[in-house]
């Protein structure tokens, strides 16, 4: 599918930018040391593991933003993804992505404005326009959260490939 020849729609900016973004997502999970995964920078913070792997699930997000009518945490039976592997992290960054892709390219201008509800039973956190679930809990977040990866990983001296364009380790080898 050539997402660049789309009919312009609401969906048409996320379906030019996700591929690129997940692009450089997928670089940087590439470079996850699995025998690290238990690491952390700081007992406040997520472990290298968890970190990669909520990143590699946001993009799910979009998926269930345009399939929902929104999440309620206090009926949501999460389960943290079991990876065995930096290989099987970047498959299940690549199926999330690929699920995503297809949802959006199906999402009608009218689904995009559609209301999207965030709660934890009677309690709600936000009710917003699909469209911006797609950019603030989904993509937004995920681009967030690789920063943060790239903190962690240059913490551990792995060398950080370029994501909009070559890195400092690229450039100095």
């Amino acid at each position: 599918m050539n997402f660049f020849n789309l009919k312009y729609m609401l969906n048409t900016p996320f379906l030019r930018e996700l591929p690129n973004e997940a692009s450089s997502t997928k670089k940087l999970l590439q470079t996850v040391p699995y025998e690290q995964w238990a690491w952390r920078p700081h007992e406040r913070s997520m472990t290298l593991g968890r970190l990669a792997s909520h990143i590699a699930e946001l993009p799910g997000w979009i998926t269930m933003a345009l399939n929902t009518d929104g999440l309620d945490f206090s009926k949501w039976d999460y389960k943290t993804p079991e990876l065995k592997s930096t290989e099987e992290l970047v498959a299940f960054h690549d199926e999330n992505v690929q699920k995503a892709l297809e949802s959006l390219q199906d999402a009608s201008d009218e689904k995009l404005r559609g209301d999207w509800t965030m709660r934890n039973g009677d309690h709600v956190f936000f009710t917003m326009a699909r469209i911006g679930v797609v950019r603030g809990l989904a993509i937004n977040h995920f681009i967030h959260h690789r920063g943060q990866l790239s903190v962690f990983l240059r913490l551990l001296n792995v060398k950080i490939p370029g994501m909009y364009g070559p890195s400092a380790d690229e450039r100095n080898g």
